[in-house]
């Protein structure tokens, strides 16, 4: 791999070196290195391009890095990943996926994950995206995450848009079984022209289901973002969704909360907050030495943490 690669790794993945446990990595478009473990077995898909990923019952304190890597221009990379977690697991994935386009062309990848977690199972799915280069070429990422949650299961969903991605169509869809909990958090930084639409699906179909879906975004220059979040309260369950967006410059943010409570017993809340950096919270940062766009920076940071 050479040295962009191994920096874009180490940017979306936190991989400087061979990771332990699992992996597969996949540069412009095929699996350059993989790894499986006695309890976690990677192989690659027949039908699709893709993997399965198979963690056996009972598996704990295992990690896997499936991490995406493009550094040619007018590479269209599109792929199915599967996972499929037994019965009282508890794991880590590490994904993500990050360009590197000095060309003209339009470089994209995306990456269709669906999740099937088994009962009493916990899993923490982290996803960062990146892009990065000197060319005119677009870089466009299009994730969408598929979520089938068992009984008393719990998933944890961490998506974090670093910088340098010019469109991206984000789609979450989840089935929350009896007992079963999906906690999502993204944050999104969009810039220049760049374009960033967020889409949440969620059936709280089984009794003392749950989700809280929490979304943080700062829209700077020209770029546009558009978040919606549905929640389908289909049983006595409880729903709770919350976007909190900071507006700069030109840009456009569009919030659509759409919740329904399809039982009597659902409890299903949203909010909803847009707004500018307040011009007291600058002044009492410059009063510390900071220069205005420094203090400006230093509450983004803080906002997106």
């Amino acid at each position: 791999m050479n040295g962009i690669v191994k920096k874009i790794l180490n940017t979306i993945a936190d991989i400087t070196d061979r990771p332990n446990g699992a992996f597969n990595i996949r540069v412009n478009g095929k699996s350059e290195e993989r790894a499986s473990t006695p309890n976690v077995e990677i192989r690659s898909k027949t039908d699709n391009p893709g993997i399965d990923v198979i963690v056996k019952p009972g598996t704990k304190g295992e990690f896997v890095h499936i991490p995406v890597v493009i550094d040619e221009s007018g590479i269209n990379d599109l792929v199915y990943n599967d996972f499929y977690i037994g019965e009282d697991c508890d794991i880590l994935i590490m994904a993500g996926c990050g360009i590197h386009n000095d060309g003209t062309h339009l470089t994209q990848h995306d990456g269709i994950h669906t999740f099937h977690v088994g009962e009493n199972s916990k899993v923490k799915y982290v996803e960062r995206h990146y892009g990065e280069g000197n060319g005119n070429g677009e870089n466009v990422l299009n994730p969408e995450t598929i979520i089938i949650l068992d009984k008393n299961s719990h998933m944890e969903m961490e998506s974090t848009q670093i910088e340098g991605v010019d469109s991206t169509n984000r789609k979450t869809k989840a089935e929350v079984g009896e007992g079963a909990t999906l906690v999502t958090k993204e944050i999104i930084m969009t810039s220049g022209k760049q374009v960033a639409t967020t889409d949440f699906y969620i059936d709280l179909n089984g009794k003392k289901s749950s989700t809280n879906v929490v979304s943080r975004s700062v829209a700077k220059g020209e770029s546009k973002q558009v978040f919606s979040s549905v929640i389908n309260g289909n049983n006595e369950c409880a729903g709770h969704s919350e976007c909190d967006a900071i507006i700069m410059d030109n840009a456009i943010v569009k919030a659509v909360p759409d919740v329904t409570a399809n039982h009597v017993d659902a409890a299903l809340i949203h909010e909803a907050a847009i707004g500018k950096i307040a011009g007291e919270q600058i002044v009492k940062l410059m009063t510390l030495g900071l220069d205005e766009e420094a203090a400006e920076q230093e509450i983004v940071r803080g906002f997106l943490r």
